[in-house]
């Protein structure tokens, strides 16, 4: 009989064996199967006396061929590279709204300041006016739609995070409700294999949307955390994680991710603190890549405007009334917080003078970036430019508001508690509020407010090579105007000149004469005598002369060249520069998810090299076993033809 025993015992065993191969093989294109093998053991062996006889072999167990660090490894870099391909992609998708060619923003700026060309040969000419003023709509036209084009992105990103969130918070769910059953079969002495391979396979989907680290629990419950030690699954209870505004900040539309458990306060976590995931590279894509993105492209239209009408407020229409802006500008934009007792804004600063009354804004000064003020001790406040993160430090929110501050003026009333802050985003709406003013091509102020006159009777070689208005203060159009007369020292030779008004000082040639609200620029060398006469275009000396003056176009045709942005950069080059600002870190990011993914790669191919099924190395174990399988069926053969000769011996 104990022939017959091991040989059914054997051939029960290689069943098994069997039966397991082909499961291996069955699931080897199965999303999280983990390659399962048959531990087998021998039986004790009977004691007879003389010696121990074997009894066989039976199945021990079930292994399931599991690595769990190097699980937990190509979970962490799957969360990681997951992120920095959200960001990759949706930066992406930002550069295309900056996009160059003939349709782009800086085509449009070109083609606008290349209009006044015709005007500066032709003032009077209205169809070359028009043609400037249809290229200023383009212009705001385009900027409106790259806003728009990052409002959409803006949405969309917003949708991807909720639908992200509302994977996550199902997946703890369904890890939740596993916990339980394989809780269950732990304690009744069974290894659930395919229940575990589920669970770490929803585990593995989740670190896709969110990461989270895992601990182990003693009743073979999986417990996962995000944010550090926020415990997203706790045995058989899944908490939520939600998506919304800061609450930190409420009306600015940055996003925060919160977790929430029953009946506690919601915490907010950070892309920061969420580390790794898709929604992880939302939220920073949202909240600071897409917030650079507005930065850039408000400064550029504010810039623009800025200049824009500044010049057109120093020249004449055609009726002599002053220019009016071209664009519209935001002058003011809140500050965010959710600090009680506190109201705060940001203006854009008027440099505006006794000497000089019209508005200026300090455009040069500019940087593209948000702003935060944090409170600190005693009131003392910090304000941090974000973009770089420059701070600079006040005794109070009154010595902050009274500085003027890359040409903005930060106002906060009331205070804040150790560590509260207050959020500004300057340039968010510029892009999106720009609007051409002027409709009509006689308001196009194109002619100088100002016209100089050479003496004929000069003995020297002055000549005319630019006037233009810088402010107010003109020459009274009433009057014949301001004479410059010069002086030479005889001893020295060195050139003086004395206008009427009273300026004075040295002249050098081709260095502008600034007086009042003008100033001239003289080439040659004067005769000690000689003199120019700068008066009011407006003067009714001079007629009409100033309508077929172009002296104010030339000025907007000079503002390709003028260094408006970062204290070097021309306007022409201000589109460029953005565009070179957003390749970087678009470039960046594709150069981060590229390496992310080749490190998921690498210990995913690890973590399959234990988990995986190998085909050929299954079908090398199925021949194997199936040639134990018949020698177990061919050993009880043997043991049955035994036991019916024994029979029959005894039976005679």
């Amino acid at each position: 009989m104990s022939l017959l025993n091991v040989g059914s015992g054997a051939l029960m065993a290689n069943q098994i064996a069997l039966q397991t191969i082909g499961n291996n093989i069955a699931n080897a294109n199965t999303a999280g199967y983990s390659r399962q093998s048959v531990s087998m053991g021998t039986n004790s062996g009977q004691d007879m006396g003389n010696g121990y006889v074997g009894n066989g072999v039976s199945v021990a167990s079930i292994v399931r061929n599991y690595s769990a660090l190097l699980n937990r490894q190509a979970n962490t870099a799957g969360a990681v590279q997951a992120a920095d391909l959200a960001r990759a992609s949706s930066l992406a998708q930002m550069q295309e709204a900056f996009s160059g060619g003939e349709s782009g923003l800086g085509a449009a700026m070109n083609e606008m300041l290349n209009a006044f060309s015709d005007v500066v040969n032709a003032p009077t000419d209205l169809t070359a006016r028009n043609v400037v003023l249809t290229r200023m709509t383009e212009l705001a036209g385009r900027f409106k739609a790259a806003s728009s084009s990052l409002d959409e992105l803006d949405y969309t990103n917003k949708l991807q995070i909720q639908n992200d969130v509302t994977l996550v918070n199902s997946l703890a769910a369904q890890v939740a409700g596993l916990n339980t059953q394989i809780s269950r079969s732990q304690a009744a002495g069974l290894m659930p294999n395919d229940l575990l391979d589920k669970r770490d396979q929803l585990v593995r989907e989740m670190n896709q949307y969110v990461q989270t680290s895992q601990v182990d629990g003693a009743d073979g419950t999986l417990n996962l955390f995000v944010g550090g030690s926020q415990a997203l699954v706790l045995g058989a209870n899944a908490s939520q994680l939600s998506v919304s505004e800061s609450l930190q900040y409420p009306g600015s539309g940055k996003l925060a991710l919160y977790f929430t458990q029953p009946g506690n306060t919601p915490v907010e976590l950070s892309a920061g603190m969420v580390g790794g995931g898709e929604v992880a590279g939302l939220l920073k894509f949202n909240n600071d890549d897409l917030s650079e993105g507005r930065n850039l492209l408000g400064r550029l239209a504010q810039v623009i405007g800025t200049a824009m009408n500044a010049q057109q407020t120093q020249g004449l229409t055609l009726s002599g009334a002053a220019g009016s802006p071209l664009f519209s500008q935001i002058t003011q934009m809140p500050g965010y917080t959710a600090i009680e007792g506190v109201s705060a804004s940001v203006s854009f600063v008027d440099t505006r003078s006794s000497a000089n009354p019209k508005p200026v804004l300090d455009a040069s000064a500019y940087v593209a970036s948000d702003y935060e003020v944090v409170f600190g001790e005693s009131g003392k406040v910090n304000l941090v430019r974000l973009s770089d993160g420059l701070t600079r430090s006040y005794d109070d929110v009154a010595q902050l508001s009274a500085q003027t501050i890359d040409g903005l003026q930060f106002n906060i009333s009331g205070s804040g508690k150790l560590n509260e802050t207050v959020l500004f985003k300057p340039f968010s709406s510029a892009a999106s509020s720009m609007e051409a003013l002027v409709l009509s091509p006689q308001d196009l102020a194109v002619s100088n407010a100002v016209t100089a006159n050479i003496s004929a009777g000069n003995g020297g070689s002055l000549q005319l090579a630019g006037l233009k208005v810088t402010g107010a203060g003109l020459p009274d159009a009433a009057s014949a105007g301001v004479e410059i007369r010069f002086a030479v020292d005889p001893a020295t030779s060195a050139v003086t000149y004395t206008a009427s008004n009273g300026a004075s000082g040295s002249y050098v040639p081709g260095q502008p004469i600034r007086i009042d609200g003008w100033e001239i620029t003289l080439t040659g060398t004067p005769h000690a005598g000689d003199s120019v006469m700068v008066s009011n275009a407006r003067s009714p000396a001079l007629g009409d002369n100033w309508k077929r003056d172009a002296g104010n176009a030339t000025a907007f045709l000079a503002l390709r060249d003028a260094k408006l942005f970062d204290g070097g950069t021309t306007l022409s080059d201000g589109f460029s520069t953005l565009i070179a600002q957003v390749g970087t870190r678009t470039q960046s990011a594709k150069l981060a998810a590229d390496l992310s993914g080749t490190i998921a790669k690498n210990l995913e191919a690890d973590r399959t090299s234990v988990s995986g099924v190998n085909l050929d190395e299954e079908a090398a174990k199925l021949l194997q076993y199936q040639q134990a399988y018949q020698a177990s069926a061919k050993m009880l053969q043997i043991a049955q033809s035994i036991f019916e000769s024994m029979i029959s011996t005894v039976g005679r």
